[in-house]
């Protein structure tokens, strides 16, 4: 008989095959869009995507609304075959803040800006066996679709024009902007179990600030309640709940909550005052390990510890820019501020017994930035070249600080709340840094065929000191139809705060002598006392090396395709050791500190790596009568992973026995995200009405453990989305659609190694797709 997974790939190339077309296209732009100028890796006037030296994708509002997910992480996930958004579960705080990856990099190699300005990174930093391990990245879902207009993904590293993070590359979030239109959406939805159910509102609207200026507004509310694909507790026949789901295994119950102001206003007769701005709350629950009955006496039948959280993000954004002399230039100053509530519900304190409270708060985690720019750029006639010179120059001042703040007493005593103990009053502490930088980019038409670009930045920071990068690229167009373009440069990515300064003691479990063992394990500080007593050193920043080439064709007006080869060394990866359960010398160097722990674990610069990938993105257009057009499109990334070199092991730990970075945590950044992805779609519009049809196939992955024979590989798996949208009138629009339209799962967890907890997790949490299967969506909107 043939398997699910079989049958759902054959409906998926059967559909594919119906809707087939002679060619095909890229996630990005269509071919209205091959003329689009873009911002992003340039500071040259009337860039056009088609003719930059570094591949753009520019991901526009048709593209972001074509899905029913109202995240914009997973909207990129979908339509960039190089980015990879997993939705992890039972993971504490990363349950609320989910990473997404960029070229199989890790998610804090990616610099996010808004309207060309940094955001600010979140407060969570990932520390449990999730995509994105170790890494504090900007949280991409607290940024409402409501206001953005575009946005530019640079699929190349850009240390040498924007600074630290742009190893993987830069995700440029364009906002609306102008005086005029607005619209306002109602959305539905709800996966094929029954649960999932979503509501979002979301409308925003341009208004005129006399003759000089305008405002936008907008405005973003979800209610998504949670997933749930947990199986049932077969372990103990003699527990209450025997037979039943007890445990909880999807998505979140999350409640995000956003308004967002862009503006603009002229002040002078070259000179404009322009800022923007957000604030948002997020609340989502999340389901911790369930605990058996015989645990407290609070809960006779057992209970499922909820971690409610309240991330809160707040920015703002001002500047003036103008034309003096010659010079564009912009000045502006930005703040940007994340913070992380962290509350636990339905639980206990074992330590206390029958007087343990069931709500503990756990504590707070608060990241700052302040940033402040000067920005010149001017085009410099040059009689040797077919068009101007491009020089641009700036300064960057940034103020960043990191905050942990205690939980409550009984959150952390003894061995703390069930599901997550608080952070105790040792761990909090507030620390920061600054850093200054300054760069220098020339770009120019050197010959009607020839362009090419050179630019270097210097930056130094209080806390490691000093790193310079730099960047040649350069295009050379054979003709009109073929075109070939590379780029060389260097790289680099500082240390984040929370790398430095995370620090928290729980509880956690172990094997030793085959019982599973409760130990009091440590994640320290590195430059802390306690970190050096068991072998740390000083975080380095991480060194970059990135090169490309790329060969582009557009046969017909109609037709476009690009195929890039790359290759990014990272040398130093930071990423956070294993958990290393002390023997007793060093249990004793710990106590005499007073920190009494039988294990613990820091951030370290562990490996170096070499990432090998191709993206492949292609569109073509069929032009038919009345106005309808049909768009193909393709796009595949390919990604190797290799580890070039492992950090010595400290001799210290040598001499005890211990192993700083083992096997899972080297293999976790090789092969942990698929190698491949691929994206078909078609796109037939019409005047009135309009069709959309994408299959997506996530390639290979492995979830290692530190014993080979517990491997697993997770098999290849398609997901088919399909949605139609109806206009009524001027200004209705009714959409409605199926993601996952085969109701496709991944592979299930094996049972070796009890990995899937005796089937109560059936799904893998790397997982690129998710596990919640089949979702309906209809959407409802008035534009004007």
């Amino acid at each position: 008989m043939m398997s699910t997974r079989h049958q759902n790939s054959l409906l998926v190339f059967s559909l594919i095959a119906a809707a087939a077309a002679p060619a095909l296209a890229q996630e990005a732009p269509v071919a209205s869009d091959m003329q689009t100028v873009v911002v992003t890796g340039t500071y040259a006037k009337n860039r056009r995507s088609t003719d930059s030296e570094s591949p753009v994708d520019i991901i526009g509002a048709k593209e972001l609304q074509a899905t029913g997910s109202t995240e914009l992480a997973s909207v990129l996930a979908r339509v960039l075959p190089s980015m990879n958004f997993p939705r992890p579960s039972g993971a504490d705080a990363s349950d609320a803040v989910r990473p997404a990856q960029l070229r199989g990099l890790a998610p804090d190699q990616v610099l996010v800006l808004v309207n060309g300005k940094r955001r600010h990174t979140s407060a969570v930093i990932n520390v449990n066996g999730t995509s994105g391990r170790g890494s504090a990245p900007v949280d991409l879902n607290a940024i409402p679709l409501a206001a953005i207009d575009h946005i530019e993904v640079l699929r190349d590293g850009a240390s040498a024009q924007y600074g630290s993070d742009a190893i993987a590359g830069v995700v440029n979030i364009i906002l609306k902007k102008g005086p005029r239109g607005g619209d306002v959406e109602v959305g539905y939805g709800e996966y094929q179990e029954g649960d999932g159910t979503q509501k979002t509102v979301k409308a925003s609207g341009g208004f005129a600030l006399g003759d000089k200026g305008w405002l936008r507004l907008a405005a973003e509310a979800a209610d998504r309640d949670p997933t749930n694909r947990a199986g049932a507790d077969l372990r103990d026949p003699k527990e209450p709940l025997y037979g039943q789901v007890t445990q909880r295994y999807g998505d979140s119950d999350t409640r995000p909550r956003n308004v967002l102001f862009n503006a603009q206003y002229q002040v002078g007769e070259n000179t404009d005052l322009y800022a923007f701005g957000q604030f948002g709350k997020r609340k989502t629950e999340a389901a911790a390990t369930w605990r058996t009955s015989t645990r407290s006496p609070l809960f006779p039948q057992g209970f499922l510890p909820l971690q409610n959280s309240e991330s809160t993000d707040a920015s703002l954004v001002a500047g003036l820019r103008g034309d003096v002399a010659g010079w564009r230039w912009d000045a502006s100053v930005d703040y940007g501020r994340n913070s992380f509530w962290l509350d636990i519900d339905n639980t206990a304190n074992l330590d206390l017994k029958a007087e343990s409270p069931t709500h503990f708060h756990l504590g707070k985690l608060t990241n700052t930035q302040s940033v402040a720019n000067l920005d010149l750029a001017r085009e410099i006639p040059v009689a040797a070249f077919s068009g101007p010179l491009t020089l641009a120059t700036g300064i960057e001042v940034r103020h960043e600080q990191y905050e942990i703040g205690a939980g409550d007493v009984a959150s952390y005593t003894g061995s703390g709340a069930q599901g997550f103990a608080g952070f105790r009053p040792v761990n909090a502490g507030k620390n920061s840094r600054s850093n200054q930088s300054a760069y220098v980019n020339l770009e120019a038409q050197v010959t009607p065929k020839l362009s090419g670009a050179l630019a270097t930045r210097y930056e130094h920071y209080t806390d490691f000191g000093s790193t310079t990068s730099a960047k040649a690229s350069a295009r050379y167009a054979f003709n009109d139809a073929i075109s070939l373009r590379g780029t060389a440069s260097s790289g680099f990515r500082a240390p984040s705060l929370a790398q430095q300064f995370y620090t928290i003691t729980t509880t956690n479990f172990s094997v030793i002598n085959g019982v599973n063992t409760p130990i009091e394990t440590g994640t320290f500080a590195v430059n802390s006392a306690a970190a050096r007593a068991i072998g740390s050193q000083p975080l380095k920043a991480e060194k970059a090396r990135n090169y490309s080439i790329g060969l582009q064709l557009a046969p017909t007006r109609n037709f476009n395709t690009s195929i890039d080869v790359y290759r990014i060394f990272v040398d130093d990866r930071i990423a956070l050791s294993a958990n290393m359960t002390l023997p007793p010398a060093l249990r004793n160097a710990l106590a005499l500190q007073g920190v009494q722990v039988g294990a613990g674990r820091y951030f370290t610069n562990a490996i170096d790596t070499k990432t090998t990938g191709v993206d492949v993105v292609s569109t073509y257009r069929l032009d038919l009568s009345n106005r309808d057009r049909v768009d193909f499109t393709l796009a595949y990334n390919h990604n190797k992973n290799e580890v070039e070199h492992v950090a010595d092991n400290p001799a210290l730990l040598t001499q005890n026995g211990l192993l700083l970075i083992d096997r899972q945590t080297v293999l976790r950044t090789t092969v942990g995200s698929p190698k491949d992805k691929l994206s078909l779609g078609i796109d037939y519009t019409a005047p009135r009405w309009g069709a959309h049809a994408q299959a997506t196939q996530y390639g290979k992955f492995t979830v290692p453990q530190n014993n080979p024979a517990f491997d697993q590989t997770y098999g290849r798996q398609w997901v088919l989305d399909v949605s139609a949208s109806l206009k009524l009138g001027q200004n209705w629009r009714v959409t409605a659609g199926i993601d996952n339209l085969a109701d496709s799962y991944p592979d299930k967890t094996t049972s070796a190694n009890n990995l899937n907890v005796g089937g109560i997790y059936p799904y893998s949490i790397w997982s690129p797709a998710g596990f919640n299967g089949r979702y309906y969506y209809a959407k409802v909107g008035y534009s004007w």
